[in-house]
């Protein structure tokens, strides 16, 4: 398993991953902002047909999903510091739903998504605050999204950032701070540090995950965990 994170993500939480497959540790320099230059939710996105990358990643990072075996494709729209060319790749994906600014989402994702649900949002970081779970659940720090999948019949949990950290601002986002796969939600931090961390807990608990927190420490909103 090849497993993408944020370089800049705690060392014991990057020794934790290893356990579970290859990383690919990424760091970008100039094309976005800094505090989100390694986040894997800016650059790729994870979708039935594969994975879909923004084309003005360094060549680097494709050689290594090429030797990885990885199949992908490259988006039509560049990221950039320029909202809205930060969001394109930024959406949050399960096997039912494609939930994102739409207007925004880059073509060959909605192009590699064709069987799924759409769903839109007004929140174009919408993966950095959406952590889509089992049975239409989702986890997520953001009102808009909240209200909006309860709309369309999800179930979902609705909780602060305040207490999340990304460098350089006031907080992250519940989303970056998460990944999942099958049955296992990773965790960069510990849910005991956050205020609303209980919660969460429970609410995953009952959802019949395991929670695998990855550092001793407060969350980090690293762009999430994403799993290839």
């Amino acid at each position: 398993m090849l497993i993408i994170i944020d370089k800049k993500i705690p060392q014991e939480a990057r020794e934790r991953l290893s356990e579970s497959g290859d990383l690919l540790e990424l760091e970008t320099e100039g094309i976005v902002y800094p505090a989100i230059s390694g986040h894997p939710d800016i650059f790729f996105c994870k979708t039935p047909g594969g994975l879909v990358v923004a084309p003005n990643l360094p060549e680097y990072y494709f050689n290594l999903l090429e030797k990885h075996g990885v199949k992908y494709f490259k988006g039509n729209n560049p990221s950039s510091i320029h909202h809205p060319a930060s969001v394109h790749y930024c959406s949050s994906l399960d096997n039912r739903y494609l939930v994102h600014r739409l207007r925004y989402t880059d073509p060959v994702i909605l192009q590699n998504s064709h069987t799924l649900n759409k769903i839109a949002v007004k929140q174009g970081y919408t993966r950095c605050n959406l952590l889509l779970l089992k049975d239409h659940h989702y986890l997520t720090s953001d009102a808009g999204i909240h209200h909006t999948l309860m709309h369309h019949g999800l179930n979902g949990l609705f909780v602060s950032p305040d207490g999340i950290i990304l460098q350089g601002f006031q907080n992250g986002f519940i989303g970056g701070t998460m990944g999942i796969v099958k049955d296992q939600v990773f965790i960069l931090g510990q849910l005991s540090q956050y205020a609303e961390g209980e919660r969460v807990r429970n609410y995953l608990s009952s959802l019949d995950y395991q929670v695998i927190e990855l550092y001793d420490g407060p969350l980090v909103d690293g762009g999430g965990i994403l799993f290839i």
